[in-house]
């Protein structure tokens, strides 16, 4: 069992995980499925994209009830099961202003940049930080959902920009964003970036990394893609994730061990 600290009683108190090297590959893997799993729902199984939208926003609500009425602490299954949710309603959003409504990508990426710095303003100026590791209670927590979908439909967005607006190309594209992440890593390890700004810059870019991977593994040759076959894509993308996020309820569990049950109710 592990000893009880005040340290486990903090995290205890955290609705979000832990920013781990899982924690990143989980986030990456998911963005990916959230490209990759739009695109099998509405046009494989052809449910169309405004039925798929309503679908995944309807079990959202369920799991957000859950999260904030019920849990109010991190929840390993739940939490990931929304990022993935998210992901692939931000890329549905996305999609259907885009390909429904005529907006063009240019438009549609200013709009979310300015949709999200919003939503961090609000944010900061209700609660005075931006610091995931500040995230204890539902009020933070509902802030840190309305970026995260802002952050997700643009990233989808800037994805498709660069790759097929500016005719970059999936693959360069994918290393285009991985040189990014990259970059703020350096500039955190080695410049001291602010931790703050590091972790939101590398969470913001992590979604057109994963916009950008699914196009290339699902989209056809002639397009620049791999053509991989949707539906194994997402199986062994959600395969893996299922394996991590077992791996981190078993973390957690540890964790807190003997942490009072109160500890993580707030």
């Amino acid at each position: 069992m592990t000893t009880l600290t005040s340290a486990n009683v903090k995290r205890a108190l955290l609705r979000v995980p832990e920013v781990t090297l899982v924690f990143w590959i989980i986030k990456t893997l998911s963005t990916t499925v959230g490209e990759t799993g739009a695109d099998f729902l509405a046009f494989n199984l052809g449910w169309g994209m405004p039925v798929t939208s309503l679908l995944m926003a309807g079990i959202m609500v369920v799991l957000l009830y859950l999260q904030f009425a019920k849990f109010q602490r991190y929840v390993p299954a739940n939490y990931w099961s929304l990022v993935v949710l998210t992901s692939v309603l931000g890329t549905l959003i996305t999609d259907i202003l885009v390909d429904l409504a005529g907006v063009s990508l240019v438009t549609l990426s200013v709009v979310f940049t300015a949709l999200m710095l919003t939503g961090f303003y609000l944010w900061y100026r209700e609660e005075g930080t931006l610091s995931i590791h500040s995230i204890d209670s539902g009020k933070r927590e509902a802030w840190y959902w309305v970026v995260i979908l802002m952050a997700f439909a643009l990233g989808t967005g800037v994805g498709d920009l660069i790759s097929e607006h500016y005719a970059l190309g999936y693959d360069k594209a994918l290393m285009l964003f991985s040189g990014l992440i990259a970059t703020v890593a350096v500039a955190y390890y080695a410049l001291r970036m602010n931790a703050i700004a590091a972790f939101w810059l590398a969470y913001v870019l992590t979604r057109p990394l994963g916009a950008s991977l699914g196009d290339f593994m699902i989209q056809t040759p002639a397009d620049g893609g791999l053509g991989f076959n949707t539906m194994m894509v997402n199986v062994a993308f959600l395969t893996a994730i299922v394996s991590l996020v077992g791996y981190e309820f078993v973390r957690v569990r540890q964790a807190l061990s003997g942490v009072p049950v109160e500890a993580g109710q707030n």
